[in-house]
Parts: C-alpha cells; structure tokens; sequence
C-alpha cells in the first residue's frame, strides 16, 4: 500500500510541474502592472537552483512584442508569415486557445533588419479587451475571451506615414476609457486619446513624430497627465483633455529615442543613445509648468532599455561598454556602480522586492540584488537560443520569456520533500 502510495505522490508531483503554471499574477501591459518594472509576486527561494525546469514551450511566432499576463491566460502579438496575429495562451499547458490575425506586410528598414519585420509593441489587457499596435502603426482592439475583432484604426488618411523609421514599438496605454498611442511617421504625428469601447478619437495633441519610447500615465504637481519621449522631447499632456503641458527638447541620434520615463518623487527621468541619463523636477509654478534639471549623469546612458527605480537608486543597462549594468544616486545622481562590460546589444529589466531581474538580448536572464555597493548576481540562467528584446513576466516562482519565435514558461524546481519519519512496522 504505501508503495502505491509512494507512486502516486510521485505522479501528482510531476503533473503539477507539468500542468502548473506557478504564480505568475497579472502583467497586462508593459513593464508590468504599473508601467514601472515592478512586482511584488517573487518569492526569492532559500537556495537559489542551478538551473530552472522548462514547464512548456510554444512556437508562437516571429517578433520582440513582450507577453502580457491576465489571470490564467498569456497574449502574445506576433507575425505569421504576412499577418500579425494575436494569440491566447493557456497558462497551465502552453496550449493555444484562440488566434486571430489581419494581413500586415511591412518592408523594414535595412537598418533594423536583423530586429526583423516585428511587431515590437506589446499589447495591453483591460476591462476585457486587449490593444494591439502593429509595426506599421494600425491599432485594434480585440475581446479577450473570444479573440473578436472589436475595432481598428489605421491613421494612413491622416499622416503620409504611419510609424517611425524602424517601425512602431511603443506600447499604447489604457487610462480609464482611454487607450493612449502616438500615431503618425517621421517628423509629424499625434499623440491621441481613443474610445476604448467603439475606436473614436477623444483627443489629438499634434506634436513632432512618434518615438520609440511607450508612454505612461502619472500624476504630477496634482495633475494627472500623460508622459512620454516622442521623436524629439520629453513631454507630459493634460490626461483628461490632451493638452501639451510641459516639453523637454531632447534629441538622440537617428531619432531614436526608446526610453519609458521613470517617475521619482515629482521629477522624470530618462536617457537616450549617447546622452546620459537627466532627472528634470516638473512643478507648476504661478500657473506655468516649469521644468528644472536636478541633475545628469554622463557616465552611464541608456539606448533601448528602461530602467526601474527602488527607493533612492535608479538601475539599468547601459548601452557604454558593450552592455553594462549600473546603479545611480536617484538624489545626486551620482554612479553607485557599474558591472563588468560586454554584458549584450540590450537588457530588458524588471524589479522584486530586493531582487533585480535582466534579460540580455544573448537569452541569459540575470537575477541580481538590489545593492548599492556593487553589482552582486544572485543567479544566471539561460533561457532562449534565440534573441531575447522583449520583457519577461516574474511570477512568484515561474517565468515567462519570448524569444524570436517561442514563448516558454520556466520554472523554479521545488525542494524535495524532506522523507517521512520512520515508523515500525506493524
């Protein structure tokens, strides 16, 4: 009897490990639940595993669009053949549930080809929806149980081109009945504001073109507001009505600036290629926004990773050296430390409690400590054969990565069970 016992334990467990989908929490858009990297979902394990267990892993198709998470189900934006395509994915298996597509055949930049031909944006999940944003710049909203089309929207009528040089890879953001993008092309465009429900448009804020960078929603000096890097600024718009608050001219090289903001205590910080990374304080003053420098760091600067703030630090990865991770004085802006060089093109970071996540483009995900001494890995595993750009999803032991074409869920392995105490026989 307890031999049978013994064997059923066994099988349980290793259906559980096969079945499970660990707890990986809601991560419905970019960087996560509030737009800022962060989780509170991981669990750091006593010792941390040579390795971690592959549960499944799907071919889902080719693009860098990061994975999005709500409740027990994954959507991932990818390209098949000429079509972008929506996917669902069944967290507890890895089985596709539905997927629904529309023909988008885009001709990259020579420039970006080895990013490919996309999509680069990652999709956002709320009140039953989720928004897509193509590379070439149509946006759709689909039912995210039944994988419905609800509407779209492509902007050709209205601006001669319709994404950036390198093609659209920000990530619109949904505020309430608001779904938020930056349409348009090269030196001409719009950020706007749509219906979520039917598509229409709420609110047109005509600026410069589109970025790279993907906008967040935040409130400074009691002022909710829009914050974004558009083709050349910074910029912050009234939430409720569009309006052009504040501008911060900033211009990298190429236009190519891909950095989310990071909003610490009133102030915004953000980088761009070769540029260093500034923290500007953004108040009103008698009646006029005001944007004032705090500080720039020259010493480190960020290309297309955004980094995560935790408490009075500031950590990211920087495009010097050949990839480096650093860590800044948020109040100074003073270099804490940087890590070894020729660390990957790029590293996509999240943040858990006192834990830092990178994943380097080279399929290394990095688990590090949130120090201000130094750069202290805790761990390193590799978890693609393939480019990784996009995010990964942290769960409480489990997570989830997109490479070029597959979307994999790893595991944490679970502690043997300590023997059962011996007893005597009857």
């Amino acid at each position: 009897m307890s031999h049978i016992t013994t064997m059923a334990g066994a099988l349980i467990a290793s259906l559980a490990l096969a079945a499970g989908t660990g707890a990986l929490g809601d991560w419905p858009q970019w960087r996560g639940p509030h737009r800022d990297g962060h989780t509170q979902n991981f669990k750091p394990p006593a010792e941390w595993p040579a390795e971690l267990a592959e549960v499944w892993q799907l071919d889902v198709g080719l693009g860098h669009s990061s994975p999005v998470v709500a409740g027990k189900s994954a959507y991932v934006f990818t390209r098949r053949d000429d079509d972008e395509v929506l996917a669902k994915i069944d967290l507890a298996h890895g089985g596709e549930q539905w997927h629904q597509g529309y023909p988008a055949p885009y001709q990259v930049n020579p420039a970006a080809a080895t990013h490919g031909k996309g999509p680069k944006s990652t999709p956002v999940v709320a009140d039953g929806r989720v928004f897509t944003f193509g590379i070439a710049g149509v946006l759709t909203a689909w039912d995210a149980k039944t994988g419905k089309q609800l509407w779209q929207r492509e902007f050709s009528k209205l601006y001669e081109k319709t994404s950036p040089l390198y093609g659209v890879a920000m990530s619109p953001a949904v505020d309430g009945e608001r779904c938020i993008v930056h349409v348009g092309g090269h030196d001409k465009g719009a950020l706007v504001a749509l219906d979520v429900q039917s598509g229409e448009t709420l609110w047109t804020a005509d600026e410069d073109g589109p970025a790279y960078a993907s906008p967040i929603v935040v409130t400074l000096d009691e002022v909710r507001q829009v914050v974004t890097q558009s083709q050349r600024a910074c910029l912050g718009a009234d939430v409720e009505t569009g309006k052009i608050l504040w501008r911060i001219p900033f211009t990298t090289e190429y236009d190519q600036n891909s950095v989310t903001p990071v909003v610490h205590e009133g102030s915004i910080i953000f980088s761009g290629i070769n540029k260093g990374v500034e923290r500007y304080r953004i108040e009103k003053v008698d009646g006029e926004w005001e944007t004032n420098k705090v500080w720039e760091n020259k010493e480190v600067s960020l290309y297309m990773s955004s980094p995560v703030s935790d408490g009075e630090r500031l950590f990211g990865f920087s495009h010097r050296q050949k990839g480096q991770f650093f860590a800044l004085d948020l109040t100074t802006g003073k270099t804490l430390w940087t890590s070894d060089g020729r660390m990957g093109d790029n590293a996509a970071l999240a943040a858990s409690g006192k834990v830092l996540w990178g994943l380097t483009t080279r399929g290394e995900l990095i688990a590090f400590r949130a120090s201000d001494k130094k750069f202290d890995p805790l761990a390193r595993y590799k978890v693609a054969d393939s480019p990784t750009w996009a995010s990964p999803v942290i769960g409480s032991d489990s997570v989830l990565v997109k490479d070029e074409t597959h979307l994999t869920l790893w595991r944490f392995p679970q502690r043997k069970p300590a023997p059962p105490a011996a007893t005597a026989p009857d």
